[in-house]
């Protein structure tokens, strides 16, 4: 019990330092898992409606809402991406959303719904801390109609938790995210998971106006003499054990 409370008082301590140094935001990914098109239109209807207006009064201005642009109909899916300063905001959403009576009124349907008519499966949640290198995210600047973007996010795992701070800092001291910038990725966020089922691991979100804007991105990517001498160098050597790509295209509603 005493090495439990002395590892958990460390790891509140590093987050209070970093977070003092670089003012990191914390980001919470929420992913709803639907079986039927009428859950998901409730869904869509709460988080348009009630819930991100809901945010924006709690003081955050920004979240998205995502959907995979390849349908499973066996497993609907809505990804809601929230921004938090801290994880004392992180912590104390749901008493402010609780007390929040506009969002009762208008997202009634959703939080009163009763329990043999639910209006998902399940909810999914990852926690993520930023990047020092980007420590807060950025709205992406694209100039195609939303129903035409593509978001594409990443997620790495590493074989231990020492090679996932190694591709850490591949992307920062080792400057991936720089060479993602100079190329015009529009990325949203990249940031280490600090709870989720998969585990180390980090996230990243970059944004195209289309499918063939993407992949002419990558086709650069893969070119640039930057990332040839980064991905050579031995040192960043087997820090990636898993990789899994999913393309998603935000809702009409969403402020991302």
């Amino acid at each position: 019990m005493m090495k439990y409370s002395t590892c958990l008082l460390a790891l509140l301590l590093l987050c209070s330092v970093t977070l003092s140094a670089k003012e990191r935001q914390f980001y919470q990914i929420k992913i709803y898992h639907l079986k039927t098109t009428a859950q998901e239109t409730l869904v869509d209807n709460y988080l348009e409606k009630a819930f991100l207006p809901a945010l924006h009064r709690a003081g955050i201005e920004q979240a998205g809402v995502f959907k995979p642009v390849a349908t499973d109909t066996a497993d609907i899916r809505i990804y809601v991406f929230i921004p938090f300063q801290s994880l004392e905001q992180f912590a104390g959403l749901d008493k402010t959303l609780q007390s929040d009576k506009t969002l009762q009124t208008n997202g009634a349907e959703y939080t009163d719904a009763i329990w043999n008519n639910i209006p998902y499966t399940r909810i999914e949640s990852i926690l993520l801390q930023a990047f020092p290198d980007m420590p807060v995210l950025q709205a992406p600047s694209l100039q195609s109609p939303k129903s035409e973007r593509v978001y594409e996010l990443r997620s790495y795992e590493s074989p231990s938790e020492k090679y996932h701070v190694n591709k850490v800092k591949m992307f920062n001291t080792g400057d991936e995210i720089g060479i993602f910038k100079n190329l015009n990725f529009n990325a949203v966020f990249y940031a280490s998971v600090i709870s989720g089922s998969r585990m180390p691991n980090l996230m990243y979100m970059t944004t195209f106006n289309s499918k063939e804007d993407r992949d002419a991105h990558w086709k650069a990517f893969s070119a640039d003499a930057k990332w040839k001498n980064l991905s050579a160098m031995e040192e960043y050597a087997h820090n990636v054990s898993k990789s899994d790509i999913l393309f998603l295209k935000p809702t009409n509603y969403s402020d991302l």
